[in-house]
């Protein structure tokens, strides 16, 4: 009976684990209205014991101005954490944050409260007021180079219209000497069965492919429709089938074939197999429906 004596008396007195220390503390008791605050808490919390951090939505007579992130150290033994917030006040008078709570296990660990002295600037009442003054234009001293900037950007302007001029008109020259004998018809169904020739999805070459089945209907566009398809995105060439006469359905086949087209080449999309014989189709299929009928020859008697 009294073996179990010693280890119960040391039972009774095993030491309870510390309690929490927290702290808050300020950077400043005294400001002006609307001067910011640095506002800190701390707490130093023993290890393996659940704790809570107060909750810091509002504080009377003070508003948050910014809330950073709670730091966090491990140190034998205990954990330390650390917040950094900023508040200020608008409202005069000597307001004081109240105590915050902090849960440290089933034992709460609380702040001490802190008073903050919150006034407007001082004046001297017997000095006279100063009247409002006029506004004072100050110098710019970039305006002497206004007249140069206007001049070099005029300029650059001109010489942008200019090259556009100039590569529309190469473009064109290049399409005139290129113009074969064959009809825009017969020219676009042999480009097709050339590209198909040349399985260029098989070897791995799918932009090359999408960006030659793109130029064969562009072309086939300003010769026979005399569109300016080469000059224009997809979208405005797209606008400008919509009055083409093709069908509704076969129409958004082209849409969707030449906005595929820019995936390919820009966005480095790649398309099946499959994909890549049904556009091939719907181009040949739309250069075949916008081609106008052989005139009837009993009708030009």
């Amino acid at each position: 009976m009294f073996l179990w004596l010693p280890a119960m008396l040391h039972a009774q007195h095993k030491p309870a684990p510390a309690p929490a220390i927290v702290k808050a503390t300020i950077d400043k008791d005294s400001i002006l209205i609307g001067q910011p605050i640095q506002f800190m808490l701390e707490a130093t919390v023993p290890d393996n014991i659940p704790f809570a951090w107060p909750a810091t939505d509002t504080l009377p007579h003070f508003e948050w101005l910014e809330k950073g992130k709670i730091d966090t150290a491990v140190r034998p033994g205990q954990r330390y954490y650390r917040q950094y917030f900023t508040i200020t006040s608008f409202d005069s008078g000597n307001w004081v944050i109240p105590r915050l709570t902090f849960l440290s296990g089933t034992k709460k660990a609380m702040t001490d409260s802190i008073r903050i002295d919150v006034r407007y600037s001082k004046f001297d009442p017997s000095k006279d007021f100063h009247d409002i003054k006029d506004i004072i234009e100050v110098p710019n001293p970039w305006a002497r180079w206004i007249p140069w900037i206007v001049g070099a950007v005029t300029l650059l302007s001109l010489a942008l219209v200019v090259w556009l001029i100039r590569k529309r008109k190469v473009i064109m020259q290049i399409i005139t000497r290129q113009t074969p004998l064959l009809s825009p018809f017969e020219e676009a169904m042999k480009q097709l069965d050339e590209l198909l020739k040349q399985q260029l999805p098989v070897n791995g070459a799918i932009k090359t492919y999408y960006s030659r089945l793109d130029e064969i209907f562009r072309v086939y566009l300003f010769r026979r429709l005399n569109i300016h398809s080469l000059a224009e995105t997809s979208e405005e060439l797209i606008a400008q089938l919509r009055s083409s006469g093709l069908e509704p359905a076969q129409f958004d086949s082209v849409a969707e074939t030449l906005r595929m087209s820019d995936f390919v080449k820009f966005a480095k999309y790649q398309p099946g197999m499959a994909d890549s014989e049904h556009h091939y189709q719907v181009i040949r299929s739309a250069i075949t429906a916008l081609e106008p009928p052989p005139p009837n020859p009993q009708t030009t008697k």
